[in-house]
């Protein structure tokens, strides 16, 4: 499955809530997230308006790699049609 290209930092994170990450903390221009779910993991999102594609990529590498899921299957949960 492809990248979406116009995905925002806000988005993500709303996406993520089903992961079982909630935004903890904001600074600037970054959002983190932390889930409890199989341990405590944190993630940082970038607050912007359309993000990178590997930024994007890292950022859900990341989520699957702790969800024991692949790139893929995350990115199925989170944008399958």
């Amino acid at each position: 499955m492809r990248l979406p290209k116009d995905l925002s930092g806000r988005e993500l994170a709303r996406r993520l809530l089903q992961f079982g990450y909630e935004v903890t903390r904001q600074k600037g221009s970054h959002i983190r997230l932390t889930t409890v779910r199989s341990g405590e993991h944190h993630v940082t999102v970038p607050d912007h308006a359309a993000l990178r594609a590997g930024t994007l990529n890292a950022v859900l590498s990341d989520v699957a790699a702790h969800a024991g899921l692949s790139r893929d299957e995350v990115l199925q949960m989170l944008f399958g049609a």
